[in-house]
């Protein structure tokens, strides 16, 4: 019998297998992998670095969403919001994947990489280097909090009833369509105020 024209197994069928996977249930095991390929265990480790090997591989695939071209623009303010949007949007399209890429190491190579673009571009605009990956690191809690809240169902509260609550009903009858938007929105400006402010008492 010859060989078939497409490989069992290689890293991208894995990697497809395992996001599809969290994006179920929200992880995923290597023995879950293997039997939706149809092999055995043993063949995913011959691919891969064991379960770290798969996250950074989901890492890089999610990762690849984020538009890092947008870290060009200028000013960097305008950079970092961009970022912020683009970043956000490829998580929201996984929100599941969250926890597994937030309580793991970042290794991959080709993520480090867009890690290095944005140091060097807050070091260009001045910021010293102390305050740097705090920018950074604000930014993904803002980002990743929010990539959460559009996995979330429209209506997050539930008023049995609204007399206990008068305030609190009320607010929420003016919520608009698109109030995570909105909130993301409200918050990145924040964020980019302070920072700001916090780059001019550097440099003066």
């Amino acid at each position: 019998m010859g060989r078939p024209r497409t490989p069992l197994l290689d890293r991208e069928r894995i990697t497809t297998t395992a996001l599809e996977l969290v994006d179920e249930q929200g992880d995923f095991s290597v023995p879950q992998i293997a039997r939706r390929l149809g092999v055995q265990t043993a063949s995913v480790y011959h691919h891969v670095d064991g379960r770290d090997g798969i996250v950074e591989l989901l890492r890089e695939r999610v990762c690849a969403a984020i538009d890092d071209a947008a870290l060009d623009l200028e000013p960097w303010d305008e950079a970092m919001g961009a970022w912020a949007r683009s970043y956000r949007a490829a998580f929201a399209a996984h929100p599941r994947a969250i926890p597994t890429l937030t309580t793991s190491p970042v290794r991959a190579p080709k993520v480090l990489l867009q890690y290095e673009k944005a140091v060097v571009r807050l070091l260009d605009a001045g910021f010293p280097l102390a305050d740097v990956m705090p920018v950074i690191i604000a930014m993904e809690n803002l980002v990743l909090g929010s990539a959460l809240d559009m996995a979330a169902p429209e209506a997050m509260w539930e008023l049995a009833d609204e007399t206990a609550t008068p305030h609190l009903a009320r607010a929420l009858a003016e919520v608009a369509e698109g109030r995570t938007d909105t909130a993301f929105e409200l918050a990145l400006a924040g964020y980019l105020e302070h920072c700001r402010r916090r780059l001019a008492a550097a440099t003066t």
